[in-house]
């Protein structure tokens, strides 16, 4: 891995763990040595994922649609800051600039972007390792919602491994460096 797309809100949330947290993988990854693509946002744990690497001498690259750029978001301090038009080309190139991902605490739109990644991973777009910063249990009910979706006959089994889940940020991405994809079954055939 060189660069890990980072999903994550635009607000802080309501505890201070959520952006303490988000600031301490951000110094981490830059102390890895590996860079961040993100939304571009200065904002909520958006903002403090970009600070903690660039606090580290991290580079970190920003992708930001024109509409959110106009609002006075983006992040003036990053290594590079890329505008697009749509969110759909924020995703896309987000993808293209990145090795690996991890979703942070969000809203909607960090869940639409998980579960994207997981679909593309299903379908064997792509192999990268997705991370899951499960911090203070923010997703646990996701958690608990997949291991449904496999009883219930919606999911299968092995692809419970496309997400890598950990509380802790230096087990999450030593996680992420050891993953192997899985091979996945006679109906999709891989690149």
């Amino acid at each position: 891995m060189k660069y890990i797309s980072v999903f994550c809100g635009s607000s802080s949330g309501n505890d201070n763990v959520f952006p303490e947290q988000v600031s301490l993988l951000g110094q981490t990854i830059a102390r890895r040595g590996y860079g961040i693509v993100y939304g571009g946002a200065h904002v909520g744990l958006m903002g403090a994922v970009a600070d903690g690497a660039l606090k580290q001498g991290g580079q970190v690259i920003g992708v930001i649609p024109q509409f959110l750029k106009k609002k006075e978001l983006e992040h003036k301090k990053l290594t590079k800051i890329h505008v697009v038009e749509t969110m759909h080309e924020r995703k896309a190139l987000m993808n293209e600039l990145s090795d690996g991902v991890i979703a942070l605490p969000g809203g909607y739109g960090t869940m639409e972007e998980l579960f994207e990644m997981l679909t593309w991973a299903q379908l064997a777009l792509h192999k990268k390792p997705i991370g899951l910063l499960n911090i203070d249990g923010f997703y646990d009910s996701l958690i608990a919602l997949s291991d449904t979706m496999i009883k219930k006959g919606f999911l299968k089994d092995e692809y419970r491994e496309l997400l890598l889940v950990d509380n802790d940020i230096e087990r999450l991405l030593d996680k992420m460096e050891a993953y192997k994809p899985p091979l996945n079954d006679k109906w999709f055939v891989t690149a």
